[in-house]
């Protein structure tokens, strides 16, 4: 049986054009994912995590390398019908024009998929956005409010792959909690693979069985979570867990 993502020595070129260590933002990142894994990206600001997410979702174009879905390369594949399986939510959440119920629509409709109005009250219950007045307008939501319909909106697709970009930044403690252990949920109930970049190491502790360390300009450590945080592989990796700790007791 294929993978459910096979990632071979992908690259992609930075945006600094002056930049004299190397033309890449990142270079020769491989990685497979066999099952249904939820997979927590971390590393420092600039190592491109959140455009490794982006590249993986088709928003931007590999400059080397390939990305093949269950054994089919992204160059074989229509772009919205890669999306549709390879969801990626973006931190600052983007509404559409029209009503929350519009947005929690549209995915469906762009898709051809039936919409599942009880599956849509569900998920907002679970995100703690069950008393959210669904006819009013979206761009009338909080930032908060905003993040949680954009995610909700990319579940009602029922994705293979999520790929989330610091969606719990803009929450308080509890909202955040709570779309912690809707994403587990539904990552153990769906069978989806979960891949989302976040700074929080305690959050990292709590929802991922694997990590993606990205330092150095690649993904210098794929670990186990727990072996990872109990000692990581590398300097690098020693260095940045030392620094986040600092940081926290200071």
């Amino acid at each position: 049986m294929a993978a459910i993502l096979d990632i071979a020595q992908l690259a992609k070129k930075s945006w600094k054009k002056d930049n004299k260590q190397s033309p890449y933002l990142f270079d020769e990142v491989t990685a497979v994912i066999k099952q249904p894994e939820f997979i927590s990206v971390i590393g420092s600001s600039g190592q491109g995590k959140s455009t490794l997410l982006r590249t993986l979702a088709m928003l931007e174009t590999p400059d080397k390398g390939d990305m093949l879905f269950k054994g089919t390369s992204y160059r074989m594949k229509d772009a919205r019908a890669w999306r549709k399986q390879i969801c990626y939510v973006p931190q600052q959440a983007v509404m559409l024009n029209g009503s929350v119920e519009d947005n929690l629509r549209t995915a469906s409709r762009l898709h051809g998929n039936t919409y599942d109005d009880q599956l849509a009250s569900h998920l907002l219950a679970e995100a703690m956005l069950d008393g959210l007045d669904r006819n009013k307008k979206a761009s009338e939501l909080s930032g908060g409010e905003k993040q949680r319909v954009a995610l909700i909106r990319s579940l009602l697709l029922r994705p293979s792959i999520l790929l989330l970009d610091e969606i719990t930044a803009s929450l308080d403690s509890i909202s955040g909690r709570a779309v912690e252990q809707l994403l587990q949920r539904w990552h153990v109930s769906e069978g989806v693979t979960i891949i989302w970049v976040t700074h929080d190491l305690e959050q990292v502790r709590r929802t991922s069985s694997r990590t993606w360390f990205m330092s150095e300009g690649t993904l210098l450590e794929d670990r186990g979570t727990l072996d990872f945080f109990r000692q990581p592989a590398t300097e690098s990796g020693n260095h940045f867990l030392r620094y986040l700790v600092s940081e926290v007791t200071t």
